[in-house]
């Protein structure tokens, strides 16, 4: 399925006019072109043109990404609308696409340790099994003294007992567990990490970039002296011209107020402790509290504002005119999306969940009680980290999650590192899991997926067990039953098709009770409406049809099935072109939201 994403041929500019050519002939540094509707043909860097990609390959994420002049495209993703022209930047073996498909293969092709044992087992299952054929043989001569019963059980024996279910047992169960986890944007580098995921016990998360987004975004604004347009008008007009995180957020933040920045001139950078400039011939500041209070800025309003953000976990910005404060905005690193119901569900399944940071405690506490995590260790170093998970590990396997440099010591300390795949390159090296989303959920279809691969093997492993121990007793004649030597063999190839039946079952596997750990209408700043009739509905399968526009072939409805069913709170989704109709039943609670976005972001329309 991966290797089908690769498009055939591109369209490339050359000495000013497109030519079609096979993708294989492209080379870094090519001008290529993607229409609406086609596919990026390989990795590449927008040249210019503006267009919304579906990256739903590369990161599960369903809604299309903007992309504008500079922004990276990965090859195989479809440009959903517009059109861009890009220079190839990776080709061939080198692209995002082409390293998936080889962690994938090599993931595919390693051994778990239980595989380990299961040939171990067949080593001396072998020779043990040749041993009760030539036992059957003798006994039968004994008893009846008829060589042609003799030798019919005998090779019964050795029929109905080749280890051929307990060679299958493991591969295939890896095998369908690792193309599961693909699907949902979890990369095993091998099937060890894959059965490892299956005996954690405490889960190790970083706070930058993991729990959180990494962005500063303005959590409030506190005016003294002044009101708040003008305040972040001034702000947004310094700000403007920096790149720091905290600036970003405060001109993003008034932007989307529809403030217009203030006209600033004499731009000065205060060495990360703020930035100055003047205003209609006034000198005005944003800067840190330690900066105010050494310019002697900072009066007792400021001061008591300042301790109220810091407690919250926030940071705060002064903004000065003419040497006094007038005002104060507070920005926080806000968290990701489903951090909430990850750590929820993870604390649902029993597992130990701590949050693991270098930054200071004020702040890590404050984001560690907005998504419920309860144990916080913060103001610990990178080699600190890799002391803190070696610790942990003394009270059973741990996982741990990052996504930066300071991260890749934990991540290779700990049992299991699973790395955010949008972090570094040396967090990704050294992490056994990449998660090609961005946000926690990974880690619950992570840890699910090895539970359920591991049970999944145990399974087959019990059936291949269980059919010998019954199968080569009543060959043997030992229930005084004559099984001729072809329904053994007919026993034998049917317990390998029950193993490999029960494998493949594990790729409709989706983790169980997902949908009660969804935020609530209250938890997400909505009204609650018909709460007791929500709570009531929560464990009841419930189906709703919906009325689907642009269905046109069997292709429509497989496009808006996968669409569909890779959400978390649907059990099945049955699409009808011909009627024009999506049946959908839900595993919990009904998200109309959610299956409306999953069909209109595979491109079609419901009414």
């Amino acid at each position: 399925s991966l290797i089908a994403l690769v498009p055939k041929t591109c369209t490339v500019i050359v000495e000013g006019e497109e030519r079609v050519i096979p993708r294989d002939e492209l080379k870094v540094g090519d001008l290529f072109i993607v229409r609406p509707g086609e596919t990026v043909a390989t990795d590449g860097a927008v040249v210019s043109g503006e267009a919304s990609v579906d990256e739903s390959m590369m990161t599960g994420e369903s809604i299309p990404v903007y992309k504008k002049e500079g922004d990276t495209v990965f090859g195989s993703c479809v440009n959903k609308s517009g059109f861009l022209v890009c220079r190839a930047t990776s080709v061939g073996e080198d692209t995002a696409l082409s390293e998936i498909i080889r962690m994938v293969k090599d993931a595919t092709a390693t051994k778990a340790p239980i595989a380990r044992i299961a040939d171990r087992v067949a080593g001396v299952f072998v020779p043990i099994v040749l041993g009760l054929s030539l036992l059957t043989f003798a006994l039968w001569m004994v008893i009846s003294a008829n060589i042609e019963a003799a030798v019919s059980h005998s090779i019964a024996v050795l029929v109905i007992s080749c280890p051929c279910a307990l060679g299958l047992a493991t591969p295939v169960a890896i095998m369908v567990g690792t193309g599961l986890g693909a699907k949902r944007g979890v990369l095993f580098k091998n099937a060890e990490a894959e059965e490892t995921s299956a005996g954690i016990r405490t889960v190790v998360l970083d706070k930058t970039g993991t729990v959180t987004k990494g962005e500063m975004a303005v959590r409030a604004v506190y005016p003294i002296d002044n009101d708040e347009g003008c305040i972040l008008a001034l702000a947004a007009g310094l700000e403007r011209m920096s790149e720091h995180p905290i600036a970003r957020g405060i001109v993003k933040y008034a932007d989307e107020k529809g403030i217009e920045p203030a006209p600033i001139l004499g731009f000065e950078s205060l060495d990360g402790r703020g930035v100055s400039g003047k205003s209609d011939g006034r000198s005005v500041f944003a800067v840190s509290l330690g900066y105010a209070e050494a310019m002697g800025a900072c009066n007792e309003k400021a001061r008591e504002i300042c301790g109220r953000v810091t407690s919250d976990g926030a940071t705060p910005t002064l903004i000065l005119e003419e040497g006094e404060c007038i005002g104060v905005i507070a920005l926080a690193d806000s968290e990701k999306d489903d951090a909430s119901m990850a750590v929820k569900y993870l604390k649902k399944q029993g597992y130990r969940v701590i949050m693991l940071t270098g930054d200071n405690r004020a702040t890590a506490e404050a984001v560690a009680r907005a998504v419920g995590i309860d144990e916080v260790i913060a103001e610990v170093l990178p080699a600190g980290k890799e002391e803190v998970i070696r610790t942990l590990r003394s009270d059973g396997p741990v996982c741990m999650v990052g996504d930066g440099i300071n991260d890749a010591p934990a991540l290779a300390a700990a049992d299991l590192g699973i790395a955010i795949g949008v972090g570094t390159d040396v967090a990704i090296d050294t992490a056994d899991v990449v998660l090609m989303r961005g946000g926690l959920m990974g880690v619950v279809h992570t840890l699910d997926i090895g539970r359920a691969t591991l049970k999944n093997i145990k399974e087959n492993l019990f059936f291949a067990f269980a059919y010998n121990l019954v199968g080569i007793p009543l060959a043997a004649g030992a229930f005084g039953v004559n099984l001729p030597p072809m329904f053994g063999a007919l026993a034998m190839s049917l317990s390998s098709t029950s193993v490999v039946l029960n494998a493949l079952r594990l790729g409709r596997h989706k983790p169980r009770g997902l949908c009660d750990c969804r935020p609530s209408q209250n938890e997400i700043g909505y009204n609650a409406v018909n709460n007791e009739s929500n709570r009531e509905r929560e464990n009841e399968q419930m189906t709703k049809i919906y009325k689907v526009d642009g269905m046109m072939c069997p292709h429509c409805e497989k496009h808006v099935k996968d669409a569909v069913e890779a959400l978390d709170c649907v059990a099945e989704a049955i699409p009808s072109h011909k009627d024009g109709t999506l049946t959908v039943t839900f595993a919990g609670e009904a998200d109309d939201k959610a299956v409306i976005g999953a069909v209109t972001s595979a491109g079609y329309e419901v009414k």
